[in-house]
């Protein structure tokens, strides 16, 4: 099973959000591809990331929305159920954070490393960095706005789970301004024998909200994963936002809700029916 989405939002005047949806499909596919060859959760998320942060409609890696000074600047983090997790956040040049993200997981002691910090760590490892100019589209230089974040929740034939989620953040934000995505709880969790989840939107609500932790624990006692996802998404109001959630439980049921006009998404099961849409 892979979930994907595209970013929770309301719906653009003149704007037509089937691109967004079969960018999500796409991506769902890469990720589908990677577990019907017998690959990894975590192989799958970062695959499905990687097309979202290559698709310029998303607000993650190109494509991303600018701050006040307008530039891109980009957080990421991924998680697996055996509680191993990585993140960055404020990133300038990295065409695709979640693999940067991932490498924080697999190659040092530390889950998040930010700004300088990462992309040092970036070089170390030969990351390829390209000019942070490159990742600023016509899209968003001219509107400055891009729905939402991305992300992808999994679970593979072993059962084995893993969350990816990935943003430019919010539109005009303070340079060096981190939202929910590089933390680790609120963006993205996973848990083994419990579930995955990956939230989008208003990134300060979803931080009081320790959405994603939120929604995991309540999958751990058993509770139906619509269910869940709808009740973590009644949270974000009095936390002061608006947002979504995709989640797969342990046994591989998906879920997902939002309180905005619109959230693109899609989702292979393990027999390979396609699901997408975006409201």
């Amino acid at each position: 099973m892979i979930f994907v989405h595209g970013g929770a939002g309301d719906l653009v005047p003149g704007e037509d959000p089937r691109p967004h949806v079969s960018g999500c499909l796409s991506a769902a596919r890469a990720g589908a591809a990677v577990l019907s060859a017998g690959g990894s959760a975590l192989d799958a998320v970062i695959a499905a990331v990687v097309a979202l942060e290559d698709d310029p409609l998303f607000n993650a890696g190109t494509g991303s929305v600018l701050n006040l000074d307008g530039d891109v600047e980009c957080d990421a983090s991924v998680m697996t159920g055996e509680l191993q997790a990585g993140a960055v956040g404020a990133v300038r040049g990295v065409k695709n954070p979640i693999r940067l993200a991932r490498l924080v997981m697999e190659k040092t002691r530390h889950v998040l490393l930010v700004a300088d910090g990462a992309l040092r760590f970036a070089r170390e490892q030969g990351v390829a960095l390209v000019d942070p100019a490159s990742m600023v589209t016509d899209r968003a230089r001219s509107r400055w706005a891009s729905p939402g974040t991305v992300g992808a929740v999994a679970r593979d034939r072993r059962g084995h789970l893993a969350a990816a989620t990935s943003t430019g953040g919010t539109s005009r934000k303070l340079p060096g301004r981190l939202g929910d995505t590089p933390l680790i709880g609120c963006g993205t969790y996973t848990h083994a024998g419990a579930g995955a989840a990956s939230a989008t939107g208003i990134g300060e609500a979803i931080i009081k909200s320790t959405l994603t932790r939120w929604a995991v624990d309540r999958l751990a006692g058993g509770q139906d994963p619509m269910e869940t996802a709808r009740a973590a998404v009644e949270q974000l109001p009095r936390a002061g936002g608006t947002g979504g959630i995709i989640l797969v439980d342990a046994a591989g049921r998906p879920g997902f809700a939002f309180n905005t006009q619109r959230m693109s998404r899609a989702y292979i099961d393990p027999q390979g029916v396609e699901n997408a849409g975006f409201d």
